[in-house]
């Protein structure tokens, strides 16, 4: 977040027209808070070795934000009007306007530091206590209790200050008014005995405040240290906290990942005598109501990566992508310190800075679905409408592969937002991306393929903050038609949860089901994506499922996981089984050996210094010329944020979410305007290259590509281009 500029005020003004170093400094300098507020103003008052800051000067009377112990802090000096003191493990950084209000403040803060050392040392000679872990109940209760009692004194001496006062008052003015010398002699007399009561009172006064701010001292100090040392062993106790938090993560981390190397965890076993079937067979159970618990093992654990456009050996790029995006600079930032305050909250409404983001819009997180095109190519190209729902099948969960590591969130698109992304020459496909709504937050996406396939969805995030996990449930739908046979798939996304907010390394996991339908065929695919626990053998991040056709009978069995591969295997047999835990009963399966059907690439060198991207992620962002002036490569904060300079990106960020909740402003008013004039015909925001229409097979209302966009990049013409950056 960038700095305040020029435009501060500071005006540090000392106590009473004193010099400098003296005991009392006051005036107004800009305190750091946070990444979301920046430097705010605050009054700071510097006194007693202690320096206290407030947000007003009527503060003072009431309200202290903060006091910092000069007798063990450090004071740094920094560049550009800064200065840092650490106190207690604590670092507060303030900002003056000028390099002479700076000195100053230095200069004041190193005398009193020097100052509170001195009395420190003298008070440590005398004789007084040494710093205490506890101190003592009853020696507290008795100072207090003294406390009280001069406070009472001081209270009746006020009382007979202005009760004697007040006599004298009456009797000079009844003085003033005599008229022989003979009532004067004994009025002056009454004078000289009120006046002799006053000064007995006022020097009682005076006594009282002496004995009273002599208590006070003797014990400040005593406390002043008490309160140092909880401080310390609070930031000790936090730091443990801390540590065990980590330990316990690990912990858990090495527990999740060792089923996967137990024996049992790769393969199941069936009892029974096979040995009448073909040796290629294998066989599995499921129950009736939920066969989505399938597992599926494969004997060949080859390495296998898809070969996009495997039929022609001739395909040349026209253009080397880029593999590498500057590393990630180490900034570190504490995610609970800022959304603490935003449990129950929907977290596209929660203003956030860069730290916690990746370099990628939520428009292009969406394109990187198209990873793994190459299994709808492969798709394209089956006879069987069954064989092709295992490949979307497989298509569906591949998306989830790059999310493992990928617990920052993209960018939320500004309204009117868009990406393209043109993969003619060597994927077959071309995508583009707007950004139809801001809140809630949705984006319609449209993929057309020279390979026989046309892919559209709009998705709306829906986002919760619950505390100790955010839970991010996209609704919408995704279609997927084949040009050769028609057929129309349509499916969802499941949930993904990010673990650990408050402590430990995040983590996330995908959770829930998705049913795929082929509105044509009427076939379906339920996949499972088992949540993880902690009792569960399982193998982590899990997904099963079954393919079956209109008449509801299993023809396909698909399982892996969702961060590495899917497998099928065809179902050749099934009977019913006995009857399962909890009294449901089992189909018994007999599959031929699975296939895989989809391998996650491995990712690039060094990707964990690049936000873990995969290949076509690190192309995402490349620029490129004449593509919409909404482009999201265009995005300055992205921009920046990319090349590492994450205070610039922040500033830019807040920028352009000031800019955009200024223009929901002005459609508010502009509605508002239209409903008191009577008018029924209220316009909002209108997408540019989307329109909503009634889905056929679906019965749904979607947004869906109008067309025009490439037409307009081929004349090169985005006059109709809202200016959003």
């Amino acid at each position: 977040m960038s700095e305040p500029g020029k435009s501060l005020l500071s005006s540090p003004t000392s106590s009473g027209g004193q010099p400098v170093g003296s005991d009392t400094y006051k005036g107004w300098l800009y305190k750091w808070t946070n990444y979301l507020k920046g430097y705010q103003r605050r009054w700071f008052v510097l006194s007693n070795g202690l320096l206290s800051y407030y947000r007003t000067q009527a503060e003072m009377a009431h309200t202290c934000r903060g006091t910092i112990s000069l007798t063990t802090a450090h004071i740094e000096v920094g560049d550009a009007c800064h200065l840092v003191l650490t106190s207690g493990g604590r670092s507060y950084h303030l900002k003056a306007t000028s390099d002479g209000e700076s000195q100053r403040w230095v200069s004041a803060l190193q005398q009193a530091k020097a100052n509170a050392s001195h009395m420190m040392h003298q008070s440590d000679d005398s004789g007084d206590e040494a710093p205490v872990p506890q101190p003592d109940r009853a020696l507290t209760q008795g100072a207090l209790k003294t406390l009280a009692s001069k406070l009472d004194d001081l209270s009746t001496c006020n009382e007979l200050i202005g009760k004697h006062g007040a006599a004298l008052q009456r009797s000079l003015s009844e003085l003033e008014d005599l008229r022989t010398a003979t009532d004067g002699t004994d009025k002056l007399k009454t004078v000289n005995e009120r006046a002799t009561l006053f000064r007995i009172t006022s020097n009682a006064m005076i006594n009282a405040c002496r004995d009273f701010l002599d208590v006070a001292e003797t014990h400040s100090r005593r406390w002043q240290r008490a309160l140092q040392y909880e401080r310390e062993q609070r930031h000790h106790l936090e730091e443990t906290i801390e540590q065990l938090a980590k330990q316990h993560n690990s912990l858990e981390r090495a527990w999740r990942e060792a089923p996967s190397t137990h024996p049992d965890g790769g393969e199941r076993t069936q009892e029974g005598d096979a040995s009448d079937e073909n040796e290629d067979t294998e066989f599995f159970d499921a129950m009736e109501d939920s066969p989505a618990f399938i597992t599926v093992t494969a004997s060949d654990h080859t390495q296998h990566r898809s070969v996009r456009d495997s039929g022609s050996n001739n395909v040349q790029l026209r253009r080397v992508r880029r593999s590498r995006i500057p590393n990630k600079p180490n900034y570190s930032l504490n995610l609970w310190s800022i959304m603490k305050n935003c449990i129950g909250k929907e977290l596209s409404k929660i203003p956030m800075p860069v730290n916690f983001n990746e370099p990628l819009s939520m428009l292009q997180r969406l394109t990187e679905d198209l990873e793994y095109s190459d299994l709808l190519d492969r798709a394209s190209r089956c006879e069987s409408s069954l064989e092709q729902m295992c490949l979307v099948a497989a298509f569906s969960v591949s998306s989830y592969s790059t999310t493992i590591h990928r617990t920052a969130k993209p960018f939320n698109p500004l309204l009117g937002e868009t990406y393209e992304l043109d993969r003619l020459d060597d994927f077959g496909y071309r995508s583009i991306c707007e950004q139809v709504s801001h809140h809630p937050p949705a984006a319609a996406h449209h993929v057309t393929s020279q390979r026989g396939w046309t892919l559209w969805q709009e998705i709306t995030i829906d986002s919760k903050f619950r505390g100790k996990y955010i839970s991010v449930m996209p609704l919408g739908c995704i279609h997927l038609q084949f040009h050769s046979s028609g057929n129309h798939y349509v499916w969802g996304k499941v949930t993904s949860t990010v673990h650990n907010i408050i402590v430990g390394k995040l983590w996330i996991d995908q959770s829930g089901d998705i049913e795929i339908v082929n509105h044509r065929t009427k076939d379906t695919c339920h996949l499972k994506f088992v949540p993880y626990s902690y009792f569960s053998r399982d193998l982590s991040r899990k997904v099963t499922g079954v393919v079956a056709d209109s008449e509801g009978t299993a023809h396909h069995i698909m399982s892996g996981t969702w961060d590495d591969k899917m497998e099928s295997a065809k179902i050749v047999e099934s009977s019913r089984g006995c009857g399962g835990s909890e009294g449901k009963q089992k189909t018994l399966y007999q599959t031929l050996q699975p296939k895989v059907l989809w391998k996650k690439y491995t990712l690039p060198e060094n990707s964990e210094n690049m936000h873990f991207f995969s290949s076509l992620a690190l192309t995402l962002n490349e620029p490129e010329e004449g593509v919409a002036p909404t482009d999201s490569r265009l995005r300055p904060d992205q921009r920046l944020m990319e090349e590492g300079l994450w205070d610039e990106a922040n500033a830019h960020k807040q920028r352009l979410e000031e800019r955009q909740r200024l223009e929901r402003r002005k459609r508010e008013a502009q509605a508002t305007q239209v409903l008191e004039e009577g008018e029924e015909d209220i316009e909002g925001f209108q997408p540019l290259w989307f329109e909503r229409r009634t889905d056929d097979s679906t019965g749904e209302s979607t947004y869906v590509y109008r067309g025009g966009y490439w037409e307009a990049k081929d004349k090169q013409d985005w006059s109709q281009c809202p200016e959003i950056f």
